[in-house]
C-alpha cells in the first residue's frame, strides 16, 4: 500500500481552496488538485507492506508523542511554488499561522519513521496545500505573476490529529483512504 502521513482539511475549506485556484484558471500546463481532496503531507512514506503496517503505526505514533504538539489553529494564505519560480513543478498555498507546529510534527515523525528506515527528505519541509501541478511551462510567467504579485487569504481549521493515509492512483486521479488516526 502507498502511504503517506497528513492533516487533511475539513469539507468546508474546499471552496476556498477552489477559491484560490480560480486565479490560475487561465494558466497553460496546470492541473489543479481535486479541492475536495487536499490535505498538508507532513510525511510521505510511499509503497509499504501489510506486514510492516502495525511498526509504521507505532513510528508515527511516536512521533506525534515526541512533538508534543497540542491542538492548533492553521491559517491558510500566501502562495509558493517547487522547485522554484525558475522552474515550477508544484504551485502551492501556504500558511500564515500554524506552521510552526507542522513543522514540529513533520521532525517527529520524520525522527520517527527514519528510525525504522524510511528515507529522510531531501528537502527542508515547508507546510503547504498542493493547489496544482505544472505539465509544462507555457503558463510560468502567469504563476510567476501570481505568486509576486498576489496573497490570497484561504480559511482555518481546528488541527487535533493526524491522519495514516492510503493513496491508491487511479485513472481518474488518486483516491485516499485513512489507515489511522493519531490525536495530538
Amino acid at each position: 500500500m502507498r502511504l503517506f502521513v497528513s492533516v487533511d482539511l475539513p469539507d468546508d475549506l474546499a471552496d476556498d481552496v477552489a477559491s484560490v485556484q480560480e486565479r490560475f484558471g487561465e494558466v497553460s500546463g496546470m492541473d489543479p488538485t481535486d479541492p475536495e481532496s487536499v490535505h498538508i503531507t507532513l510525511k510521505f512514506l510511499g509503497e509499504v507492506s501489510e506486514a510492516r503496517l502495525g511498526r509504521v503505526e507505532d513510528a508515527v505514533a511516536a512521533g506525534v508523542d515526541r512533538a508534543t504538539v497540542e491542538p492548533f489553529e492553521a491559517t491558510f494564505g500566501g502562495l509558493g511554488v517547487f522547485p522554484s519560480l525558475d522552474y515550477i513543478n508544484v504551485v502551492w498555498l501556504g500558511l500564515r499561522d500554524g506552521g510552526d507546529d507542522l513543522v514540529t510534527l513533520h521532525e517527529g515523525i520524520e525522527a520517527e519513521t527514519t528510525a525504522i528506515g524510511f528515507s529522510p527528505e531531501a528537502h527542508t519541509f515547508t507546510p503547504h496545500v498542493t493547489l496544482g501541478r505544472m505539465r509544462h511551462a507555457g503558463g510560468k510567467e502567469r504563476v510567476q505573476e501570481l505568486v509576486r504579485e498576489t496573497d490570497p487569504a484561504a480559511g482555518s481549521m481546528h488541527v487535533d490529529e493526524i491522519r495514516l493515509t492510503e493513496s491508491t492512483l487511479t485513472d481518474d486521479g488518486p483516491e485516499y483512504e485513512t489507515v489511522a488516526r493519531f490525536p495530538l
